[in-house]
């Protein structure tokens, strides 16, 4: 059995990159055939004589791969990598459910913001309507607004949804 083929070796891993360095380490990446994901959100940028609509990294300063533990070190040889998160003393992992969700808020239509507040616990809830339906997270008051919150604990932040109250129920 090849185990770079083989999914249940491989795993999701967070990790950092240098400064500004997102899309160029993506591309590194996957010019050497590691499997990488950088989540990207459009953003309206503004200079001094125009505007235009970028792609700007939605999590700054971090690339996530999937890689079998022995691939780790090519990771680390890539140009714009700095380091990989640590949790207890090995490199901290994410469940695929976790990566599969992110990119499912990605690609959904809903406002996005990220935020590394460590937001305070509320009531659990679940989606029940949309395109995020069956995700769960947990509810924060913020400006008069009902927002989803999901946690990505592995790195350190939490994501922030604007859905509509009536399509959460809690759990």
């Amino acid at each position: 059995m090849d185990l770079r083929t083989s999914a249940a070796t491989h795993k999701w891993y967070p990790v950092y990159t240098s400064a500004r360095a997102e899309k160029k380490a993506y591309e590194a990446l996957t010019n050497k055939g590691i499997l990488a994901y950088l989540p990207l959100h459009r953003q309206l940028k503004q200079w001094s004589d125009r505007k235009k609509w970028v792609e700007e990294p939605f999590i700054k300063s971090y690339v996530f791969v999937n890689v079998a533990e022995h691939e780790q070190t090519e990771v680390l040889m890539t140009k714009g990598i700095s380091r990989f998160l640590y949790f207890s003393g090995k490199p901290a992992s994410m469940p695929d459910r976790q990566i599969n969700e992110l990119k499912l808020l990605m690609a959904s239509s809903f406002e996005l913001e990220i935020t590394e507040e460590d937001l305070q616990q509320g009531e659990k809830i679940i989606i029940k309507a949309g395109p995020l339906k069956g995700m769960t997270g947990e509810v924060v008051s913020l400006r008069s607004q009902k927002q989803l919150i999901l946690r990505l604990e592995s790195i350190g932040c939490s994501i922030i949804v604007h859905v509509a109250a009536s399509y959460i129920e809690r759990f």
